[in-house]
Order: C-alpha cells, then structure tokens, then sequence
C-alpha cells in the first residue's frame, strides 16, 4: 500500500485539465500542470487577432452546470460580473419567419408552460407536439431503452418540421454539435433534461462577459500557484512511464510524479496511455470523428446594436445562409461594442467555401435577416474554425471511463464517459473525477 499522493502531475491545459488541477490542490497535492500551447483553455480560449483578444468559439453555459460553476466561485471568479443570465429562450429576429420563446422568472414547470402558451410563430399544432414531446420525455425520464439519432426521436413524437427547424435542430447543432440526422438522441434528452426539464434556475442561459481563458483557466493556473504549485506553458510531455509508486514525466531529465492526470486530446492521450501501459484504453480513443465549429466575428461601427443580446438565426446552406446564432459581444463587454459573432456549428460543410466567401456569406446574412443593409459591409472580419471542436456525438458511442486501470493514473476530457455532449461542463466534470480518482487510489502503479 502506498501514501495519499503528495505530488501530481496533470498533463494538459484545458478546461477538464485546469478542473483536475483545482481539484488536486484544494486537496493538498502540490500540482504541476502542463500546457503545450502559450494560452491555457484548450478549445475554449482566449485568441490575439491583430491585437485584439477574442474568444476561438462563443458559448453559453446553463446554470445546470453545477461543477463548472462551483469551480469558478472556488477560483475566486465573481459570476455576477464574468456572466450575463439570461432566462430559457429561443428568439430570432422579427419579421424573419421564425418564433419568439422565452421563459418567464417562474418556478417549473410553470416557466415552460407559460413560455409556450405566449410563444410566437408556432401554431396550435407545433405548441401541442412540443409540450407532448415534453410530457414523455419526462414519464420516460429522459432516458432511452435503445439509443437512435436525434431525428428518428422526433419522428417517433410526432414532432411538427417546423418545430424541429425553428426548435429541436437548432438546439441540437448548438449542445451536440452533430446533425439531429446523426446525432446521439440520448445524450440530446440529457441536454434537455438540464435545460428544458429543469429548475428555472438551472435553465437560466448564461452568456460570458469576459473571455474564455479568464472565465476559469487562467484563474484556475494562479490559483494552483498559490497552493505551491507550478504552471508550465509551452511544455509539451512527450513521454510517461511507470516508476515505483509514481510515475516519470519526459525525456531525458524525467521528472517523478505520485500522481498523473491525462487531460490532453484523444490521439495525444493515446499515446501516453500506450507508453504507460494501457495500450487496449489507448486503442479505443482512435475511433472518434470530429466535428467543427466556426466563429465568424463582423466589426461595426461602435453604436451598431442588436435589440437582444442573441438570436437565433435560420441556416439554409442553398440559401447561403450558414449562421445559427448571432451575438452582440457589445451587450456583453463594452470594449467590444459594435462586434458581432455568428457561430456555425458542424461546420465542416461551410469551411468549404472559404474564410473570405464564407465572411461575406454570414454578413450577408445577418444585414438580410435583420432587415438592415448596412449591416452587409463589416468593417473588419475574423473566421476562427476549430476543426476538431468536439466529437462527433453520434448514437452508442463507446466513450472511455477516466479509471485506466493503473493506479494514480487517471484521464480527463470532455470526451470520457457522460450524460452530456462535448462541453464546458462535461470537461469540468471529467477533470473533477479524475483527480478525485487519484486521490483515492492507494496502490502501486508497479
């Protein structure tokens, strides 16, 4: 039997790996994380573009995401001022053909049925197929005997094509990043569940104000240096190795660890997990496809304002209409007024055109959506395209555990197993169960 660990390593500098290493120092572990990249966050971070600081994707959170934001408090983060909360809301500008959903500050269920009986643009029929729909996802308990795709749940409910193009496509683009055609339809009612299905607070839509690498990781990093610990950017661990009770990092000069967190992406896990002795879990993370999510930023004059913060937009690749949301950065940090950001999720088919076409595209779109004209000649633009954004989250997937089976070595990703998709969430629960994986591991990894 071996001593509690008193040092860790956590290999990776993104959301799940910056969760472990909080996690581990609020223990006690003298924590030394590891980062590749100069920036911490890994896809979802902070970027320098021409000396402006963007973030390389937009997001919104749900105030179901409880780990995320405990760890944010415990970092010394103030909600209050890094977030904006909005109510449950699925709004897209008027005069546009699409509908107007939001919940009121109400306990549930009351809020969805309140927000339902005042939505605009849906008939009698889509209200009635969506609260139907709701009515048996919550006896089923949101769950599933048998896994299927997104779109073959709301074939089998019933489901109005203009409530699935105005409500359930978008919202599973926007939570799976996957196509309802083939899309998990499990984990789809999980994210439902947590939105939809949930408290009224715990549905709240929660917009950050700052960016992403200062909404935790770069909190987490100093809070982990605080505790005795070290952060190390453009560190790269090529190497791992089992050694008495703990493990060796690197090459050459190793470094001993009593503990290690894998939280890098799957084919850099793999091969640690291979070097480490875990060659048949490393051989299950080849097999995920991934998916892309484009940001496309258009600059406007200061005083150019959306009415809401956000809306939806309606995507239509034959129309040349390839957005799905469009936010106003202005409404949410006044140092970015006049910045829109348009976000184009599974966005493979769209890169295809090009950073300059598909800008043009987008602007085009919005100036015609929002019957604003001007709006067509930005006067600067960025595309920023993370083209392995999230896994493909498709029905059954086999997704690894964070055990690996040797002690004191645990991994960490939003792509372990969870109820939820790819996530901010998802991450920060997988790096929160890896170092409590190895805190509670006794035994030798020899």
């Amino acid at each position: 039997m071996a001593k509690a660990p008193q040092s860790a390593a956590v290999i990776g500098g993104g959301w799940a790996g910056c969760s472990a290493a909080v996690e581990l120092a609020r223990a006690g572990c003298k924590v030394t994380l590891f980062e590749a990249a100069r920036t911490l966050g890994g896809r979802a971070r902070a970027v320098d573009v021409q000396g402006r600081q963007l973030d390389n994707g937009q997001h919104i959170l749900l105030g179901a995401y409880k780990e995320s934001l405990r760890l944010m408090r415990a970092v010394g983060i103030d909600l209050r001022a890094a977030v904006l909360t909005l109510p449950l809301q699925m709004r897209y500008p008027k005069d546009g053909g699409g509908m107007d959903f939001v919940a009121p500050r109400l306990p549930a269920p009351l809020h969805l049925a309140l927000a339902l009986l005042r939505a605009d643009g849906l008939a009698f029929a889509d209200k009635m197929a969506l609260a139907r729909f709701s009515s048996t996802a919550r006896w089923m308990d949101w769950r599933l005997h048998n896994d299927c795709s997104v779109s073959e749940l709301l074939e089998r409910y019933d489901q109005t094509e203009r409530l699935i193009e105005l409500m359930w496509r978008p919202l599973c683009l926007a939570a799976l990043n996957t196509a309802p055609e083939r899309a998990s339809a499990q984990v789809f009612l999980a994210v439902l569940r947590d939105s939809l299905g949930a408290s009224r607070a715990s549905s709240d839509m929660l917009l950050p104000r700052v960016d992403l690498s200062a909404l935790f990781p770069v909190a987490a990093a100093a809070f982990v240096e605080r505790a005795g610990g070290a952060v190390r950017l453009g560190a790269k661990v090529a190497a791992l190795a089992p050694h008495n009770d703990g493990w060796l990092l690197g090459e050459g000069e190793r470094e001993r660890f009593d503990a290690v967190v894998i939280a890098t992406a799957p084919p850099a896990a793999a091969t640690l997990l291979e070097q480490a002795g875990a060659a048949t879990l490393a051989a299950t993370l080849q097999h995920f496809e991934y998916e892309a999510i484009t940001t496309c930023y258009l600059q406007y004059p200061a005083a150019t304002r959306l009415e809401l913060p956000f809306y939806a937009l309606r995507d239509n690749a034959a129309s040349g209409h390839w957005g799905q949301f469009v936010f106003d950065r202005g409404q949410l940090d006044a140092a970015q007024a006049g910045l829109f950001s348009v976000v184009i999720s599974a966005s493979g088919a769209a890169s295809e055109l090009g950073r300059e076409a598909l800008a043009q595209a987008v602007a085009a779109q919005v100036a015609a959506v929002l019957g604003r004209p001007e709006l067509v000649q930005p006067e600067w633009v960025q595309v920023i395209s993370e083209k392995r954004a999230t896994f493909a989250c498709t029905p059954g997937l086999a997704r690894p555990a964070n055990a690996t089976g040797l002690a004191r070595l645990a991994l960490a990703g939003d792509y372990t197993a969870s109820d939820y998709p790819a996530t901010i969430e998802s991450a920060v629960r997988s790096g929160v169960a890896a170092a409590r994986l190895v805190l509670a591991a006794k035994t030798s990894p020899a």
